[in-house]
């Protein structure tokens, strides 16, 4: 039996609840996936995503990461040149918009950063020190556009950041923004659309996340356990809280139109462990 189908195997156990099945079979699997899924279910692991800020670290700065944002950055820094005004919405600690406007040639007179983590607002706002017409809003999206203002901006960026709005909410976000930008600008994953209680699905997840372990070499165990396993197995667990809506491209294009916005083009950002990572642009 292939690794995968016995990683597959895996994933249905502890979907159904047998943790010592799943951990058996992870164990026997043969792969490093597979080992770190028979330490992490035999170890006690569980604890939430978040919990160690030095393995999401480490992930997000380190494998396809690296390729990831800087190709990100230097094409975000190409559309900012004619731009008076820009809005990054769910800017993070600024590992896209950061470089982005280093890399510039002209920087956008006014910059508004949209974060709801006050920490790491924070420290986009010290990377970026005395930008002229910084301003920083510690807010969700929604409530940042709920705003009793009618400010507009030329450009609107988000980076892997409204996949944390649920589908439905996300619509009338975009809604909301359409009216005042100019162009949108959003750099998000395009996933593959599969039947989340088919046996295609869990081949799909076991073979793109020994994918993405196997870049973190030396790292790679703290990667695993301390951030990609908990979202795995939280992808594959019953009644398990959603932190993402991910969809294919295509229904981006769809959901933008919805909202009001035409002129919507996809392009190829970078190949990614997890599925290719796409710029959509729209006005």
């Amino acid at each position: 039996m292939k690794k995968t189908d016995v990683l597959a195997e895996a994933l249905t156990a502890y979907r159904d609840g047998d943790w010592a099945t799943a951990a058996d079979l992870a164990g026997r699997a043969g792969s490093t996936l597979g080992n770190e899924l028979h330490r992490y279910l035999t170890e006690g692991g569980g604890g939430p995503v978040y919990d160690q800020p030095e393995a999401f670290t480490a992930f997000i700065r380190g494998g396809g990461n690296v390729q990831l944002y800087r190709k990100l950055s230097a094409m975000l820094a190409k559309r900012y040149g004619s731009v008076g005004s820009l809005l990054d919405l769910g800017c993070g600690d600024g590992l896209a918009v950061v470089p982005a406007l280093e890399q510039a040639d002209r920087q956008p007179g006014r910059i508004d950063l949209v974060e709801p983590s006050s920490a790491l607002l924070a420290e986009t706002r010290e990377q970026l020190g005395g930008t002229h017409g910084l301003h920083t809003w510690d807010a969700t999206a929604q409530e940042f556009l709920a705003r009793d203002d009618d400010r507009k901006w030329q450009l609107t960026q988000s980076t892997f950041a409204l996949q944390s709005i649920p589908t439905g909410e996300r619509t009338e976000v975009l809604r909301a923004l359409r009216p005042r930008t100019g162009c949108l600008v959003l750099a998000e994953f395009d996933v593959p659309e599969y039947d989340e209680n088919s046996d295609e699905y869990l081949l799909s997840l076991v073979t793109r996340y020994e994918r993405g372990i196997s870049e973190y070499g030396k790292k790679a165990s703290l990667v695993a356990q301390g951030f990609l396993l908990p979202i795995l197995l939280g992808l594959v667990k019953p009644g398990a809280d959603r932190t993402n809506w991910e969809q294919p491209a295509t229904d981006w294009a769809s959901q933008l139109k919805e909202a009001g916005f035409t002129g919507i083009r996809i392009e190829p950002l970078a190949d990614y462990w997890w599925s290719p990572a796409v710029l959509i642009t729209a006005s």
